[in-house]
C-alpha cells in the first residue's frame, strides 16, 4: 500500500480505480478516461495533484542559490508571483527532476521563492538541494501540509471561482497566464499540466476535501492519471522519467528552450556539459510522431528512418482528441522523415512533426518538419 493524498477517501467515493504512482495511491481514472480528456479540452477538469511536493526556499542566498541551480535563470522573475519552468541537472547534465519555481517577493528583494516538484524524486530533490545549500543563508522547507488541486479547462476558472477565498478571489482571477497569488495559507497558480487554462491550487490539507467536493457539485469533472498522461502528450509536455532523467540532458529531450545560457558568466550546476553538447554533431533530437494508419505508439518502440533504426519512442498513446495514435521521440540528428515505427514486428509509417499536437482544446496543423 502506498501513500495517501488527503484526497484518498474522496476517490474511494467516487469509486475511482486506484493505481501505485510515485509511490503514492492515485486515481487512474473515475470510470471513462476518454471522456475526462475530452471534460478538460472541452469544459473543466479537476485532479489530485497533492502527491506533489511543495518547497519553500527563503533567505538572503536564495536567489544566487536557484542561480546556480537550476538551468533556467530566476533572475528573469520580474515581478511577484511569476512562474519559471526549469530543469534541475547534475554536472553531467542529465536532469535530476523538471520543476517550476515561483517568486514570492518584489524582484528587489528576491529572498523567497517556491518551487513544486514531482512526487517520485521529492525525496531525491530535497537531499540534493539541501546537499548543495550547505554552507549558504537560506531555508529549504517542505510544505508537507499542504494539499494541491488542479482545475483545468476553458471553463475551468469560471468554475473554480466559488471555491476561492472572497479576500483572494479577484486577484486570482485576473491573473496573467504563468503567475500566482497568494493570502493566507492559500496559493493559487495559473500553471497546468494539460495545454489548457486552470488554477493549480496551493491549500491547507485538512481543507482540500470540502473544496474537492464544491467543485465537482460546480459541474468540473474528477479526472485521473490516465487522462493526465493523455493531456500533457497532446499538449506536447515532457514526463519525467520516460522522456528525459539523469542519463538524458534537456538539448536531446525538446527542452533547450528552458536553458538560460545568458549571462554567459552565469555558472549553473550542468552548464559545461551542456555548453559542450551544444555543438556536438551528435546530439540527438527530440520530435513528434503521428502514426499515419492504425495501431498505438508505445515509449520504448524503435523508430527506423531511410531504413536504418534511427532511435526510439520516449511517450506515446492515443490522443482523444485526435483520434489517432502520437508519441515523441528521441532520433539520430541525421534521421530524415521518411520514418516507421516498429509495433509488434511490423513497421508502420509516421510522420516526423513538432512535439505540440494540440493547443488550446484544437488540433495544431502537423508538417513534416525539414
Amino acid at each position: 500500500m502506498g501513500l495517501q493524498t488527503p484526497l484518498f477517501a474522496e476517490h474511494e467515493r467516487l469509486k475511482a480505480r486506484m493505481v501505485p504512482f510515485g509511490g503514492w495511491d492515485m486515481p487512474l481514472h473515475y470510470g471513462s478516461q476518454i471522456e475526462e480528456h475530452h471534460a478538460v479540452r472541452r469544459d473543466a477538469g479537476v485532479f489530485d495533484v497533492s502527491h506533489m511536493r511543495v518547497v519553500d526556499i527563503q533567505g538572503p542566498a536564495a536567489q544566487g542559490f536557484l542561480r546556480g541551480l537550476l538551468a533556467n535563470d530566476v533572475a528573469r522573475l520580474k515581478a511577484r508571483g511569476k512562474a519559471l519552468y526549469s530543469c534541475m541537472l547534475n554536472p553531467d547534465g542529465g536532469v535530476i527532476d523538471d520543476l517550476i519555481v515561483y517568486l514570492r517577493d518584489a524582484p528587489e528583494v528576491p529572498t523567497r521563492y517556491r518551487l513544486v516538484v514531482n512526487a517520485g524524486t521529492a525525496d531525491k530533490d530535497l537531499d540534493w538541494m539541501r546537499a548543495q545549500a550547505q554552507g549558504q543563508d537560506l531555508t529549504i522547507q517542505p510544505r508537507t501540509e499542504l494539499a494541491m488541486i488542479a482545475v483545468q479547462g476553458p471553463q475551468a476558472r469560471s468554475k473554480a471561482a466559488s471555491v476561492l477565498p472572497p479576500d483572494l478571489r479577484e486577484d486570482a482571477l485576473s491573473l496573467a497566464p504563468f503567475f500566482a497569488a497568494e493570502g493566507g495559507d492559500w496559493f493559487i497558480g495559473r500553471t497546468g499540466y494539460t495545454g489548457e487554462d486552470g488554477f493549480e491550487l496551493m491549500l491547507p490539507a485538512a481543507l482540500a476535501p470540502q473544496v474537492w467536493r464544491a467543485l465537482v457539485a460546480a459541474g468540473v469533472r474528477p479526472c485521473g492519471l490516465g487522462a493526465r498522461d493523455t493531456l500533457r502528450l497532446e499538449a506536447g509536455m515532457n514526463l519525467y522519467g520516460q522522456d528525459m532523467d539523469e542519463s538524458v540532458g534537456p538539448l536531446e529531450s525538446g527542452l533547450g528552450w528552458t536553458v538560460a545560457f545568458d549571462p554567459p558568466g552565469r555558472a549553473f550546476i550542468g552548464r559545461d556539459a551542456l555548453d559542450a553538447r551544444r555543438t556536438d554533431p551528435s546530439l540527438r533530437r527530440f520530435v513528434g510522431l503521428l502514426l499515419e494508419g492504425r495501431g498505438v505508439l508505445r515509449g520504448h518502440q524503435k523508430v527506423f528512418c531511410g531504413g536504418r533504426e534511427a532511435g526510439e519512442i520516449t511517450s506515446g498513446g492515443f490522443a482523444p482528441t485526435l483520434e489517432r495514435s502520437i508519441a515523441f521521440a528521441r532520433v539520430a540528428p541525421d534521421a530524415g522523415l521518411d520514418c516507421a515505427v516498429d509495433i509488434r514486428g511490423r513497421l508502420e509509417p509516421v510522420r516526423v512533426v513538432k512535439t505540440t499536437f494540440v493547443r488550446h482544446g484544437q488540433p495544431v496543423e502537423q508538417n513534416s518538419r525539414a
